[in-house]
């Protein structure tokens, strides 16, 4: 009943060796690590845990907008590297006996496990640059999940497989002709979808960003937009829009008012989970000003609300150490301009080192949280 690729003998490329897999498996394993840690650092922004939540930090201003963009990169890279680790491996998946071991039921518990949630991760991971769901579950949760169950099967894999990967970690003898030029395929398809997707974050790689669903120098006012005005209801603001402002001591302002306050500019980065980000001047009144006139103590976190009717970010908190830095704003125009609709008119909120989604458009209350 041995046929097909069940039948001896039926993988003879020499390419489908422990030495292969363990030099794949090493730059995966970076591309994983790296994509794991900023991933979680993200979810950490998003939702800070208890014992966290005085410690994030603001500085530098662009510390999301690198570990977000390097994120997005290296889950990118990781597509074609987990594509070429499967290539070298697959033909276990076709051993027989199945199980010839408790060791090696779990070895393969492990590659099920691993090989399993890492293809979601990464065709989920992909699907949301785009901001297409197909699937009904919530995606920034499931993916949060799904990286831990990816960490405990590779970890899993690596406790099974230690010996093995320990005996062809260093190169014993010349590589061969056909080895070279797989991993030198594969080096050079990891470059290549880096260099047409990266130029979304990075600056350099700009002119070769061909793939990737943002450029960050075009929309409303040169950057780009994620959710308009249009989708969130909030296109044609109250006639009579008023900040309010609750706490110790609530006020009311109006635009005017808001105008004749001391503004303030900083350049600011807009960074989203999808991988792209934008650099722009952004100018408002601080933050801690409008805090402070409400009687808020230094280690007050505060409650934004927006106008838009629903979304998962309508409400967001921000943490003391961003609400009381000098550089977080009410922003009220960008790049010399009056906000435009799509970036969050009449009033938004920008701060250093923050996910994009956190940037409240369209604010309408803000609320001292003591």
């Amino acid at each position: 009943m041995r046929v097909g690729p069940l039948r001896a003998g039926a993988f003879r490329s020499r390419l489908h060796d422990p030495r292969t897999a363990v030099v794949i498996g090493r730059w995966l394993g970076t591309a994983l690590l790296l994509c794991f840690l900023t991933g979680l650092y993200s979810h950490v922004l998003q939702d800070p845990p208890s014992l966290l939540r005085d410690r994030l930090p603001s500085r530098p201003v662009t510390l999301y907008q690198v570990t977000q963009g390097l994120h997005v990169i290296s889950g990118i890279a990781a597509i074609p590297l987990l594509g070429a680790k499967l290539w070298t491996v697959y033909p276990r998946l076709f051993e027989w006996p199945p199980a010839r071991s408790v060791r090696h039921a779990l070895e393969r518990l492990g590659i099920l496990l691993l090989v399993a949630s890492m293809l979601l991760e990464l065709f989920t991971g992909l699907l949301n640059t785009l901001q297409w769901y197909v699937w009904p579950f919530p995606f920034r949760q499931t993916h949060f999940w799904l990286a831990w169950l990816a960490l405990g099967g590779l970890l899993l894999h690596l406790a099974v497989k230690a010996p093995e990967i320990a005996a062809h970690w260093r190169r014993v003898r010349p590589a061969t002709a056909d080895r070279r030029g797989f991993l030198t395929a594969v080096t050079a398809s990891v470059l290549a979808v880096t260099a047409v997707t990266a130029g979304q974050t990075v600056p350099v790689l700009r002119r070769s960003d061909l793939l990737a669903p943002r450029r960050p120098d075009l929309g409303p006012q040169g950057l780009p937009v994620n959710r308009t005005a249009a989708a969130a209801g909030t296109a044609q603001p109250p006639a009579d829009w008023r900040l309010r402002v609750t706490g110790p001591l609530r006020y009311e302002l109006t635009m005017d008012e808001l105008l004749t306050m001391e503004q303030h500019e900083a350049e600011l980065p807009i960074a989203c989970v999808e991988g792209w980000s934008a650099t722009a001047r952004w100018s408002g009144v601080r933050l801690r000003d409008l805090l402070a006139r409400a009687g808020a103590p230094p280690t007050a976190r505060v409650r934004i609300t927006s106008l838009e009717a629903d979304g998962p970010y309508r409400v967001t908190e921000m943490e003391a150490e961003y609400a009381r830095d000098p550089l977080t704003l009410l922003a009220l125009r960008v790049n010399g301009a009056v906000l435009a609709p799509d970036h969050g008119y009449p009033a938004r909120i920008i701060a250093p080192g923050r996910p994009g989604v956190l940037q409240t458009k369209w604010v309408e209350r803000l609320e001292v949280i003591v």
